[in-house]
């Protein structure tokens, strides 16, 4: 099977964690902005993690570097459109891309231009290239709540013309659902779609939280609903989609190795998964990638590969032209 050549839809990407090194070297020079390495390699072994890591947080120090040089409307603008550039050559027909925004006004930009910059990067990648997309709104857990309602204030112009939903991403809490209720309500009286990032460190119990108190139609990650009946059922029943991306879980050792992975027991079971690439450059990987080692592993079939692809359209926070559209890749 050429997993090059099949249409493909990501519905779980980081912006922070899929910008080119090449950028960041220019990006600096321009921001003068001293790199620890002006040496591509070496600027490479920085922003791509272990293939095993201690732990998540590990993982997550690889997002430092990035957000060096995403301070800047033109910076931000340009990596947006770099990262749909690039997923749109490997035939990427659909990609959601996710954000904390409150990260990039350390230099003075407003909200409002970091959502324009953000857009309009994704608007001339869809000018110029065979994909579309939309952008989430990543609430990191670990931050201030003060500005919250802000942001999805401010974003709402853009609301279903380039951003579509509310996130919630960061270390893993056990029962961080709860104080996060209000927020989660108010994102979505204002017409936002949900996902939230849960149960993606062990603990089964946030997912239940993530769908039962805010509201969740997607879980990032989710996986460990395998240890949580109530959650596992809840998911099940309510056809919550969960937005899997195999190589993340095994760097974060969310799972110890790939073929340990429930992705094929779930998919087996009718839960609704769709694969993801998570961070193309952290993870060192592209769709393409995701989509081989899953179906490779698994001993997957292409009936198998489009019925996967239909669960994405399904659950793609997507216009209902833009879902038409890309079941007409679809077998």
């Amino acid at each position: 099977m050429n997993y090059f050549d099949l249409p493909k839809i990501d519905l779980h990407c980081h912006l922070d964690g899929s910008v080119r090194p090449e950028t960041i070297i220019a990006l600096a020079a321009e921001q003068n902005i001293t790199l620890p390495s002006n040496d591509i390699e070496e600027i490479r072994t920085l922003m791509i993690a272990p293939e095993t890591c201690t732990d998540l947080g590990e993982y997550l120090q690889r997002f430092d570097l990035p957000l060096s040089v995403m301070q800047t409307a033109a910076g931000i603008e340009r990596i947006s459109f770099e990262l749909f550039e690039d997923a749109a050559q490997e035939n990427v027909k659909y990609l959601e891309v996710r954000f904390g925004p409150m990260l990039h006004l350390e230099q003075g930009l407003t909200l409002e231009q970091v959502f324009d910059s953000v857009v309009a990067g994704m608007k001339r990648a869809e000018a110029m290239y065979d994909i579309k997309g939309n952008y989430i709104l990543s609430i990191l857990r670990h931050m201030p709540k003060d500005r919250i309602k802000e942001v999805l204030d401010t974003a709402a112009k853009y609301l279903n013309d380039g951003i579509v939903a509310f996130d919630l991403a960061g270390g893993e809490a056990p029962g961080f659902c709860a104080e996060f209720v209000p927020y989660a309500e108010y994102a979505i009286e204002k017409g936002y779609r949900v996902t939230i990032h849960a149960g993606e460190q062990g603990v089964g119990q946030n997912v239940f939280d993530a769908v039962s108190l805010l509201g969740a139609e997607r879980v990032g990650h989710g996986i460990h609903i395998t240890g949580h009946e109530g959650a596992y059922d809840l998911v099940k029943a309510q056809n919550i989609a969960l937005e899997t991306c195999p190589s993340s879980n095994v760097q974060t050792k969310a799972v110890e190795n790939l073929a340990n992975h429930p992705v094929k027991a779930f998919y087996q079971d009718g839960i609704q998964i769709t694969i993801n690439t998570d961070n193309r450059t952290v993870s060192n990987t592209t769709m393409t990638d995701e989509v081989r080692k899953v179906m490779e592993e698994f001993n997957l079939n292409r009936e198998d590969y489009f019925n996967i692809y239909n669960i994405s359209i399904e659950h793609a926070f997507a216009s209902d032209e833009v879902k038409q559209h890309l079941s007409t890749f679809s077998e």
